[in-house]
């Protein structure tokens, strides 16, 4: 029976679960703690996947994980206090990137709050705006309107979670003691008189109604396809149907005959044989000022740009697009601003996947689509030869190896600082149809490992390419290891420190930069693998590392180190980024 009538916390439980499951919820993360008793019975006891987390923050961001693969739903529980605040990160990541969580944070009951009664905190709007809806649920009750009320909120709860946008609910779950199933017997006679099946009858998945936008006054077809010197830049993407995102950016791209600018953390460069017009080097090209200045008459300055999603990472491409101020239309359902730069830009709240094509015929290349497409295919020549000939471990190699040698389809989740930079420099285009996965709404560190785990679980053999200081800022992700069903193997880039404040001008001001930006650790991650039962390699050598990486494992955690200089890969690429974008060999 998929209602405890033991007493009434375990009735108001098991009605938000079995409504959850109902409407689809496969996943919950549960941490542990004694408020929360009444939902993690109620889950464990239930048909989903109900697993346990210690870490609060690595819980979260585990949850993340799988809702980001997924793309459904995942229920977050835990106990009252401080519990719910180490929720936060994941939840501001949710929010940015678009993933669907359902925060359940247990609660004192109001006349145990605000006198001192211990693990009591102001637990309303704890996330502040940051959910797409938040409520406090009732005091829990037997009777039937209450129980309707309870049932109807959850449903609700779910539908904020998706629609209109996709993102975190929170719902703040006071009780009373007892926490435990302790009998009462207005429960157990309440067994007796409940309709299960009719109560439930009308819980099931909403439908999706999805915006299809086929009026011309709302997609300007026939300004772009008149326009001859414009541009579809592909920023960060995790679509659920890759190659249907793919496809609908190829056909949009041939259409106008328009190159696209494809992001390394877009799926379209492991999708290359798609589309003759996908360019990959674009920062590197545009460090070419012949290229890129509006002043030579065959630069490759603009006069339209379709943007889909985010812009890309280069700030390279966000000063040229800042400078240059083409006319931009931005492709998003969501309804936030994707326009840092403020310029003259048009928001369609629609995604690439949900347009309605015009009967159009490919559009003939001309001058300024050949002008790219003849710089990628130099570039991208120069790149590729550049990298097949080092032999030595650096860190901007890792990334150029990975889309060389990753078995198809492999999930890959790239971390934040320099491993997102390195994919976008230095990924060549592939037809691998890896799955990129990432944490950019917020570009934070937190919950690194933990994310990875959740877009590996129950997943074919993934991997995740990582820096040490984002490895060590999330090391109680590795608690989630005996929960773990699947393959996950670590590309970690060990440079003892952030690599990518090198980078930046504040490298030049040592000290404090050492001490207070670089941060160096000295951790010995073979040790730090082996306290967790973690196998670890030391590569010294890319075949090395090529022949851990073909095949990968079916099951198991590996860290596969490689060990590099942060001083000497960041003169490597500042002197390397200036040769691949000069003319010439």
């Amino acid at each position: 029976m998929p209602i405890n009538f033991s007493n009434t916390n375990t009735v108001w439980a098991s009605i938000i679960v079995e409504t959850l499951h109902k409407l689809g919820l496969a996943t919950a993360v549960i941490c542990p703690g004694s408020r929360s008793t009444p939902l993690a019975f109620a889950f464990a006891a239930a048909s989903v996947e109900a697993i346990p987390v210690l870490d609060e923050r690595s819980a979260a961001f585990f949850a993340l994980g799988i809702a980001r693969q997924t793309g459904k739903p995942v229920a977050l529980v835990c106990t009252s206090g401080t519990a719910g605040a180490n929720f936060f990160p994941a939840v501001i990541e949710a929010r940015e990137s678009g993933v669907p969580l359902i925060i359940l944070t247990a609660d004192r009951p109001p006349e145990l709050r605000d006198c001192r009664a211990g693990q009591a905190i102001d637990q309303l709007k704890l996330y502040g705006n940051y959910p797409n809806w938040q409520a406090e649920l009732a005091i829990p009750a037997l009777e039937m309107p209450m129980l309707q009320y309870l049932r109807q909120m959850t449903i609700h709860a779910w539908e904020r979670c998706l629609y209109p946008v996709i993102g975190p609910v929170h719902l703040n779950c006071p009780f009373r003691d007892p926490l435990v199933p302790i009998p009462e017997p207005a429960a157990m006679s309440l067994a007796g008189e409940f309709d299960i099946e009719g109560f439930f009858a009308m819980v099931q998945p909403p439908e999706v109604a999805e915006f299809m936008a086929s009026d011309t006054h709302i997609v300007p077809w026939h300004i772009w396809q008149q326009c001859q010197r414009g541009i579809i830049i592909a920023g960060p993407a995790q679509p659920q149907s890759p190659m249907e995102y793919v496809i609908s950016i190829d056909r949009l791209s041939q259409i106008l005959g328009w190159p696209v600018l494809a992001e390394g953390l877009s799926p379209l460069r492991n999708y290359a044989s798609f589309n003759p017009y996908l360019i990959s080097t674009y920062d590197l090209i545009l460090r070419n000022s012949e290229l890129a200045a509006q002043s030579f008459p065959q630069s490759l300055t603009p006069e339209m740009v379709i943007q889909i999603g985010d812009l890309p990472t280069s700030k390279q491409l966000r000063d040229w697009l800042a400078a240059t101020a083409p006319r931009r239309w931005v492709l998003d359902p969501n309804p936030h601003n994707f326009d840092p730069l403020h310029g003259p830009t048009v928001h369609l709240r629609l995604g690439v996947t949900q347009l309605s094509f015009p009967d159009s015929m490919a559009a003939a290349a001309n001058s300024y689509l050949q002008l790219w497409c003849e710089a990628e295919t130099a570039v991208g020549a120069k790149r590729d030869r550049l990298m097949s000939a080092i032999n030595e471990i650096i860190e901007p190699k890792a990334a150029w190896v990975l889309s060389q040698v990753l078995p198809p389809e492999t999930p890959l989740f790239i971390a934040n600082s320099m491993p997102v930079r390195d994919v976008e420099y230095f990924w060549s285009p592939n037809n691998s149809h890896i799955r990129p996965f990432f944490n950019r709404g917020a570009n934070g560190i937190d919950g690194t490992l933990a994310t990875a785990f959740g877009i590996a679980h129950h997943q074919p053999p993934s991997v995740m390419l990582t820096g040490d200081l984002a490895l060590l800022h999330d090391t109680n992700g590795f608690l989630i290891s005996p929960q773990f069903r699947g393959s996950l193997t670590i590309v970690l880039i060990n440079n003892n420190g952030g690599g990518i404040f090198e980078m930046l001008p504040v490298a030049k001001f040592d000290p404090p930069f050492e001490e207070f930006f670089a941060t160096p650790q000295n951790i010995d991650f073979a040790r730090l693998g082996a306290t967790y039962g973690v196998e670890h390699h030391l590569i010294t050598s890319w075949p090395q590392l090529i022949e851990l990486l073909k095949p990968l494992p079916e099951i198991g955690i590996r860290i596969l180190e490689l060990q590099t200089n942060r001083k000497t890969d960041a003169n490597w690429r500042r002197e390397t980024l200036r040769y691949l974008a000069a003319t010439g060999d």
